[in-house]
């Protein structure tokens, strides 16, 4: 059962929204703000450690370094980590704050710390979004492959791929001396002359082939 810890210095609408779908506790935290604990796809143990900060608080922290120390404490803590930045205020408009900075900050967490950043407008918007988190550590996963598997060759491409591994022998030809011969083992078999009998292969071509299928192994 998926489980989120609170720090008791959260707002108490936002901890109330919570409560409304999910077991909730709170308590003193030096960490992180909020710590749901749920299962991954292999059964075990996992903890999310979110930091949330609103617009104001987020470049405050930068001016006071705050930020770094509490993103290092995510990733020495928790499986995985993430930060909420709420508000609707243009963070590069608050404040005489240069834009260079802001952007570094960002660019620093996404890449150096490789902690993903989410925007909420509200703490509805935030408490929306954690108990989506929460709601998909409780459903059964099934976990998606990075890269489409290709359908295994058929038997009629197999033997094309054999006979166009030989010498100067591409998939017309391989097509061609498929045809001709019926199998793979007819043409393995077949004489210099029988395979010049195909065309756009002559002598030079049907001995390189011979070479190939002939000789010892050594």
């Amino acid at each position: 059962m998926v489980k989120i810890i609170i720090d008791h210095r959260e707002p108490r609408q936002l901890i109330r929204e919570l409560a409304k779908d999910h077991n909730i506790e709170i308590k003193q935290l030096l960490t992180a703000d909020f710590i749901i604990q749920g299962k991954d796809p292999e059964g075990k143990d996992i903890s999310i450690g979110l930091e949330r900060k609103t617009s104001s608080d987020f470049l405050n922290s930068i001016i006071d370094k705050r930020i770094i120390q509490q993103l290092l404490y995510l990733k020495e803590n928790f499986t995985s980590t993430l930060l909420i930045i709420e508000g609707t205020e243009n963070i590069y408009k608050i404040r005489n704050f240069h834009p260079n900075a802001i952007r570094g900050m960002l660019a620093s967490i996404t890449i150096d710390f490789q902690i993903p950043i989410l925007q909420t407008r509200s703490y509805r918007d935030t408490a929306a979004l954690i108990n989506t988190i929460a709601t998909r550590l409780e459903k059964p996963k099934k976990l998606f492959p990075l890269l489409k598997k290709r359908k295994p060759p058929t038997l009629k491409e197999q033997q094309g791929l054999i006979i166009e591994s030989l010498p100067y022998v591409g998939p017309t030809l391989a097509k061609s001396l498929l045809k001709k011969f019926k199998s793979v083992k007819n043409i393995i078999n077949a004489s210099s002359q029988d395979l010049q009998e195909i065309e756009k292969i002559g002598k030079k071509k049907s001995e390189e082939i011979k070479k190939v299928t002939d000789s010892n192994y050594d």
